[in-house]
């Protein structure tokens, strides 16, 4: 498999669990840090959205697709920007994909934090594995660097 373009579908499980993680943020009821990013889609020009679990590690803040090479990944590898909603509260960014070097360290804290709901994507590796297991499968899991470039503002 090319980890490069590695895609799990979501089940119809995952895909309930979505909607109702994306209904309750855009309530305004965060589930563990949870957003919804909005990001244009890279041949019509809407806005696409899903939930996310942000991520900051030293200060930086980071996008995890589990799934991989995911409809919202292209989408945002081509706008290089993208909103982080709650509620009525939009925060614009702009985002940088990583290299797979410096995915390790972020793979690792994202499994200790959301183990319990996105360890199915990734085949038995946990936050305890060891580094050169983390590198290996750092390919697969494209990561984004996220900076706010506006105050959170409320979404009319």
């Amino acid at each position: 498999m090319n980890t490069d373009t590695r895609y799990v579908k979501p089940q119809s499980a995952t895909s309930t669990f979505n909607v109702i993680v994306a209904r309750l943020t855009k309530m305004g009821i965060s589930v563990y840090g949870s957003r919804v990013l909005a990001v244009k889609g890279r041949k019509s020009g809407q806005w696409r959205t899903t939930p996310v679990n942000p991520l900051r590690v030293d200060g930086a803040r980071y996008l995890v697709a589990p799934r991989g090479t995911t409809q919202w990944v292209r989408n945002l590898r081509v706008a290089g920007t993208g909103e982080l909603r709650v509620g009525r509260r939009t925060e614009t960014f702009t985002a940088t994909e990583i290299a797979d070097d410096a995915k390790p360290v972020i793979l690792r804290e994202y499994l200790k934090r959301w183990k319990w709901e996105v360890g199915v994507f990734f085949d038995g590796v946990d936050a305890k594995a060891p580094q050169e297991k983390l590198r290996e499968i750092a390919p697969g899991y494209p990561i984004f660097r996220i900076e706010e470039t506006t105050r959170p503002q409320p979404t009319p």
